[in-house]
């Protein structure tokens, strides 16, 4: 199906570039949740917030990777913004009351546990879902052909 002349259109977000940024959020998607899985499934009395919040962190990716690949715009603002302010939330609320957070989690410490790839990894995102939601022209006229010499 071709689109109009003159009609706009944007990016998906899985193609170029965003396969390497769905790619890792894929990686951090199984790890984090794995994590998470892990650390409610058997000492979640240990440290329940921290814990809870290292799978909140995963399911969170895990829908961030789908949204992306599958270039459903809005899910990916939701989930990617929800990705930012938990990174930032959580890794302040960290480094200020280690009492919450007497273990790792995905985010905490602005996620220094995984070289702050969750910190920078949600300003990606977001840059990507800006780029690639500018509206483009799409010309579906086939081409004009030469002019005629003679």
């Amino acid at each position: 199906m071709s689109a109009a002349p003159g009609a706009t259109s944007h990016r998906p977000t899985g193609t170029g570039g965003g396969r390497l940024l769905v790619a890792v959020y894929g990686v951090l998607a199984l790890a984090a949740t794995a994590r998470g899985l892990y650390q409610v499934g058997t000492k979640l009395d240990e440290a329940p917030v921290a814990y809870v919040l290292s799978l909140v962190a995963g399911i969170v990716y895990v829908v961030a990777t789908f949204a992306l690949a599958g270039d459903r715009r809005t899910l990916a603002w939701a989930t990617v913004g929800f990705e930012l302010v938990g990174v930032l939330v959580v890794g302040t609320l960290s480094m200020v009351d280690v009492g919450d957070f007497p273990d790792e989690t995905v985010w905490s410490r602005l996620g220094a546990g995984y070289g702050y790839v969750p910190l920078v990894l949600p300003f990606v995102g977001l840059w990507w879902l800006r780029r690639t939601g500018r509206p483009t022209t799409v010309d579906a006229r086939p081409p004009s052909p030469p002019p005629a010499v003679g």
